[in-house]
C-alpha cells in the first residue's frame, strides 16, 4: 500500500535547536544542497511515520522574515512558494520572547504551524515556567514540548504536525497596528485583490511589507496587474505615517510585534528567579536600543579592532622575526646567485610578508564568529 506524502518545513532562530530536531526525525535518511540562484544551504531529509512519507526541510535559521538577508528571503519564498503542508516554529524556550517573533510573522503567513517548545530542560533548570496551554489558545496554534539533544517529544511532534497538516482553514491571529498603520493597510487591500492567484503571500502581509519598504516584495507586487498603483499608494502612506507619527513605518510595525510578544511572554511565562530570565533580554533591548545601538555597535568595533592589533602585535614581532633568521640562515648557506635572490627574497620574503598578518587576521576572524555566534551581528543589523 503506497504512503501517503507530507511536507513539513521546519523553522526557528539560529542556536534554537532546530537541526538538531531535523537530524533526530530524519536520522541519515538526508541530503545537503543550495538553493536555486543563492549558496544559501538546503537540508532535506525523509521519513516514514505511520502511513505517512515526511519529507523534511531544515530551512535557513532566522530571526525574522524581513528580506535583510538571502538566509531570510529563502526561508520566506519556501514557507509561500512551495507550500510546505506545515511548518513547525522551533521556539527556545530559554528565550521565548526573542524567538515568539519569528513565530508571529509565520503566522501572519497564514500556513499552518505548530510550535515546538524546545531546550524545555533548560528553561526549568533556570526556574521558567511556559504556560503552554496558554500560548496555544492566545495563538491558535498546537504547541509541544520537546529536548532536541535528547530525543525527547519527537514523536508527539510528529503526531501534532501530521494532524495540524491535515486540518484546513485560515489563520485568525491578527496583531492590531493601531489606528493609522491598520488604516494604511485597508487602503492597501483592496489594491492588492488582483495579486490573488498571482502571488501567494496574503493580501494583508502585502500590506504591512509595503509598508515596510520591503525591497523584494516591492518588486514582485510592481509586476501584477495594478501594482504599481499599490506600490504609489504604499509609498504615500508610508510618508504620510512617518510625518505624523515620527518614526519610520518598518520601525513601528517592528517595535508593535515586539510589545505584543512581550504582552504574551508576561502572560504566560513565570519565574523563580526573575534575573535568569530577563538578564538576556535587558542585554538584548540595551544593544538595540535606537539611541544606544549604534554607539555601542561602533564601540564593540572599536574594541575588536584594537584587541586584534594590540593582541597579534606580539606573534606579529616573532613571525617576523623567524622570517628574518630563515631568511639570513639560508642566505649564509646558499651560493650567490638568482637562485639564492629566488629563495631569499622570492619565497621567504614574499611568503613571510603574508604570514606576518596571520595572527590578526584568526583574531578578527575569532572575534566576528563570536559576535554572530551570540546572535548580536544580526540583531544589530
Amino acid at each position: 500500500m503506497a504512503k501517503e506524502k507530507l511536507c513539513i518545513a521546519l523553522a526557528g532562530n539560529p542556536n534554537s535547536g532546530k537541526t538538531t530536531i531535523f537530524n533526530n526525525l530524519t536520522g541519515a535518511r538526508q541530503h545537503v544542497g543550495n538553493y536555486p540562484g543563492v549558496t544559501v544551504e538546503k537540508k532535506e531529509g525523509s521519513r516514514r511515520f505511520k502511513d505517512w512519507e515526511l519529507a523534511v526541510v531544515d530551512l535557513p535559521g532566522t530571526y525574522s522574515l524581513t528580506a535583510y538577508s538571502p538566509e531570510e528571503v529563502v526561508a520566506r519564498n519556501f514557507v509561500v512558494q512551495d507550500k510546505p503542508d506545515v511548518v513547525v516554529d522551533i521556539l527556545d524556550a530559554a528565550n521565548l520572547e526573542r524567538n515568539l517573533y519569528l513565530a508571529t510573522q509565520l503566522l501572519e503567513l497564514e500556513r499552518p504551524l505548530v510550535l515546538a517548545l524546545n531546550m524545555a530542560d533548560v528553561a526549568e533548570g533556570w526556574g521558567i515556567k511556559i504556560n503552554d496551554r496558554q500560548l496555544a489558545q492566545r495563538l491558535g496554534v498546537p504547541v509541544v514540548r520537546t529536548v532536541g539533544n535528547q530525543n525527547r517529544g519527537m514523536e508527539e511532534l510528529l503526531e501534532t504536525a501530521v494532524a495540524t497538516a491535515q486540518k484546513s482553514g485560515d489563520s485568525a491571529f491578527k496583531i492590531d497596528y493601531g489606528e493609522d498603520i491598520e488604516g494604511a493597510i485597508g487602503q492597501l487591500e483592496p489594491l492588492l485583490a488582483s495579486a490573488r492567484g498571482e502571488i501567494n503571500f496574503p493580501q494583508r502581509w502585502l500590506a504591512l511589507k509595503l509598508l515596510e519598504n520591503d525591497a523584494d516584495i516591492i518588486e514582485r507586487v510592481k509586476k501584477l496587474k495594478d501594482g504599481a498603483g499599490a506600490v504609489n499608494t504604499a509609498n504615500e502612506a508610508r510618508n504620510a505615517l512617518r510625518q505624523k507619527l515620527g518614526d519610520d513605518p518598518e520601525l513601528l510595525i517592528a517595535n508593535l510585534r515586539y510589545q505584543y510578544v512581550g504582552t504574551l511572554c508576561r502572560e504566560i511565562v513565570t519565574a523563580k528567579n526573575e534575573e535568569a530570565v530577563t538578564s538576556s533580554d535587558k542585554i538584548d533591548r540595551m544593544l538595540t536600543n535606537r539611541l544606544l545601538g549604534l554607539p555601542i555597535f561602533l564601540g564593540l568595533m572599536w574594541l575588536v579592532f584594537n584587541l586584534v592589533f594590540t593582541l597579534g602585535a606580539p606573534p606579529q614581532e616573532w613571525i617576523e622575526q623567524g622570517v628574518q633568521l630563515l631568511g639570513d640562515w639560508v642566505g649564509q648557506n646558499m651560493a650567490d646567485g638568482d637562485l639564492k635572490s629566488l629563495v631569499v627574497d622570492g619565497v621567504i620574503g614574499g611568503v613571510g610578508g603574508v604570514i606576518v598578518f596571520m595572527p590578526q587576521i584568526i583574531l578578527l576572524f575569532f572575534a566576528i564568529s563570536l559576535l554572530e555566534g551570540t546572535g548580536y551581528m544580526a540583531r544589530a543589523a
